[in-house]
């Protein structure tokens, strides 16, 4: 529970859930010039060259590691990217991809058989009403699919902690940066299959041509702090602490991105997103409060006066 978290582990899961919020900004500036897959192909190569050649090997099981690439890296972020290209509103999207935090917490008490409290459960039911609301809000706005794949993108990003969680990488950060070899050729191979190579093309003379710099900032963002930094520090947390410990956490990140998408984005919820998002903050919150500690019990039945021990 929250009440077994170090102070200074508090600070660095709140510093990456602040480092996450901004990525949404970042990913909706990189992707004003560069195709969703393309992009995701493009962000995790720039890490995984350099991770090839100068990271030492993590020493944990191939079966976790390609896991972790998979969900974490892979699908995660193709069905975000496309969602987001697709019209997901980019301040809604740092709240529904926090689905994660559930899908996380369930997938760990059902595969990895990790204890739940009633507590964690009322909140999880609480965070799944929210986003049940934010679904049905959209379904009326006949933009349902782009919120379908952002949940999606969180049940992959919860699949890739409960990898991370087995793995118990010895250095987290490298781990996380060896996972980043599994995604280029996968969402490559998905862009050229979903974008075509005209796309991708035209992205390239974009870019050569000097006309894309807020997608190469965006990019520069998304992989160094969004991934190397923030992924480092969380990979690492998740190795230390239980999945439904960690987890929680990153229900802070909407805060900060529906925060800087109003200001920024001029992008304005409806009431009842609003009123989910709050319902879904608050039912994740509940599910971290810490159990209230019960002194010990002192059995006096045993305790024998010295005099009577001296006879």
């Amino acid at each position: 529970m929250l009440d077994t978290v170090p102070l200074r582990d508090r600070l660095l899961a709140v510093l990456t859930a602040t480092l996450w919020g901004c990525n949404f900004l970042a990913i909706h500036a990189m992707l004003t010039g560069i195709p969703p897959l393309l992009a995701g192909s493009v962000r995790f190569l720039i890490i995984a060259i350099p991770t090839v050649l100068f990271v030492p090997w993590p020493g944990v099981k191939v079966r976790w590691l390609v896991g972790y690439g998979l969900g974490f890296g892979t699908l995660q972020f193709a069905f975000l990217f496309v969602g987001l290209d697709l019209g997901m509103p980019t301040g809604l999207a740092s709240l529904v991809l926090q689905a994660s935090a559930p899908f996380t917490v369930l997938l760990g008490a059902v595969l990895l058989a990790e204890r739940l409290t009633v507590r964690q459960v009322c909140g999880i039911g609480l965070a799944v009403v929210g986003m049940a609301a934010i679904a049905w809000q959209r379904a009326e706005y006949a933009a349902l699919l782009p919120v379908i794949l952002t949940l999606l993108g969180a049940l992959s990003w919860a699949v890739g902690n409960l990898c991370s969680r087995q793995a118990r990488p010895a250095n987290a950060l490298h781990f996380m940066l060896w996972g980043s070899i599994v995604p280029p050729i996968p969402m490559f191979v998905l862009s050229l299959v979903f974008e075509g190579p005209g796309a991708q093309w035209t992205a390239l003379s974009t870019v050569l041509a000097g006309d894309a710099w807020l997608s190469l900032a965006g990019l520069a963002y998304v992989v160094v702090f969004g991934t190397v930094v923030g992924s480092g520090i969380w990979t690492m947390l998740l190795s230390r602490h239980p999945a439904s410990t960690v987890a929680p956490f990153s229900l802070l990140v909407p805060v900060v991105g529906m925060t800087l998408a109003f200001a920024l984005l001029d992008e304005r919820p409806t009431p009842v997103e609003i009123t989910a998002a709050v319902v879904v903050v608050g039912g994740v919150l509940l599910g971290s409060l810490p159990r209230r500690r019960t002194p010990p019990a002192v059995d006096t039945t045993t305790f024998i006066p010295v005099s009577s021990r001296q006879r």
